[in-house]
């Protein structure tokens, strides 16, 4: 079940995976959107520019359907005539086509925003395979694209259906009229179905995004397995990291025990905790945290202040505040200032003793730690018994 489990295409695609699907011009795509977009972009273009397209198709049209007495007899000068009709015609229409245009361009970056990829530029033959092919018609991508265009048909027909019954009247009563009052009645009743059409456009275009939103983002699910691979490709493998903090841990704890021979003072537990100090009057304005450890690492400090001859001071409530507040590198808190104060005093009275002889310093005892610094201190809560 557990293998079965991580083959199952259950998670969401990570960001990695929606990149990659990206340069490969793996998107999201609503053709509803773009068509939406043109077509509102179609009726803009002509509610603007259409006074202007009408006054010059017109008058291509009577030009067109005027001939002098030499063009009528004479077809030499017929096809010229009408290469200049058609160029005409075209710049008429040009500045429509070329909103269509750009507008057909752009719709996508509605959906996706800016995106240039050449992959599916490249030939793909596995598509010309007609079992292939077959196989996408009747699966359910193809059944469900086959759905939406019937109810987009239903929905688009239904309301020009709608639009052309509910104005029935207008439109029988057209050809009754004068042509000065019926082409500016239908040219409004157009007007009227077209906004109906883009009413029900606009509807399908908010059920489809959304869906073909779904849609991308469920085909690029992942699997836990892909999951996990993915995550020793970015992060590296769990067993690499951990050998290498493993090392990373190694190399400091080799860079810290080359750090106790330079160390003043190594004050103890006596055997669970050691803690190296070091003070220089020049540099530091506090002493430094240069070694600690407890267990095995702090015997280890031990013996390594043994070998170096660094005066070694038994203070269980001092060390185990300084191993628990203080990290290496880092100098101590000021509250231990006094207690650390007195015991580098004796580690000078010690070397001056070792040097030059003269009475040997007492051993500090009953250092000023404050109780709230010693992990050994019990808590006291309020309202209990004293």
């Amino acid at each position: 079940m557990a293998e079965g489990s991580d083959l199952e295409r259950t998670e969401e695609p990570s960001q990695r995976r929606l990149d990659q699907a990206r340069d490969e011009g793996q998107v999201a795509r609503s053709r509803e959107l773009s068509t939406f977009a043109v077509l509102l972009a179609g009726g803009a273009g002509l509610w603007l520019m259409g006074a202007a397209l009408s006054a010059q198709l017109t008058r291509l049209l009577r030009d067109g359907l005027t001939l002098g007495a030499g063009a009528a007899f004479d077809p030499g000068l017929l096809l010229p005539r009408l290469y200049t009709l058609s160029l005409e015609t075209l710049m008429a229409f040009l500045p429509l086509l070329l909103l269509l245009f750009v507008t057909a361009a752009l719709s996508p970056l509605l959906l996706n925003g800016w995106m240039f990829s050449a992959k599916p530029l490249q030939p793909d033959f596995s598509k010309l395979d007609p079992l292939s092919g077959i196989g996408r018609m009747f699966s359910a991508h193809g059944l469900i694209e086959l759905g939406k265009a019937v109810g987009k048909s239903l929905v688009v027909g239904g309301i020009g259906a709608w639009a052309i019954w509910y104005n029935k009247e207008e439109v029988l009563m057209l050809a009754a009229q004068p042509a000065a009052l019926a082409i500016p009645q239908l040219g409004q009743l157009m007007w009227m179905t077209f906004a109906a059409i883009m009413g029900g456009m606009l509807l399908i275009v908010a059920v489809d995004v959304p869906f073909q939103l779904w849609e991308h983002s469920k085909k690029l699910k992942m699997t836990k397995e892909e999951v996990r691979q993915e995550s020793r490709e970015t992060e590296g493998d769990p067993q690499i990291k951990g050998r290498i903090r493993s090392m990373q841990r190694e190399m400091a704890r080799r860079r810290m025990m080359a750090e106790i021979p330079t160390a003043d003072v190594v004050v103890t537990n006596p055997t669970r905790y050691a803690v190296a100090l070091r003070y220089r009057e020049r540099g530091m304005k506090a002493p430094v945290v240069v070694a600690k450890g407890s267990h095995l690492l702090a015997a280890r400090i031990r013996e390594i202040a043994v070998e170096n001859k660094v005066p070694i001071l038994e203070a269980p409530p001092l060390a185990r505040a300084l191993h628990k507040h203080t990290g290496l590198g880092e100098t101590i808190p000021e509250a231990l200032y006094t207690a650390v104060a007195e015991v580098l005093a004796y580690v000078y009275q010690l070397r001056r003793y070792r040097n030059e002889g003269g009475a040997m310093p007492d051993i500090p005892h009953d250092l000023p730690v404050p109780p709230q610094l010693d992990p050994a201190t019990p808590i006291i809560q309020p309202g209990s018994a004293r």
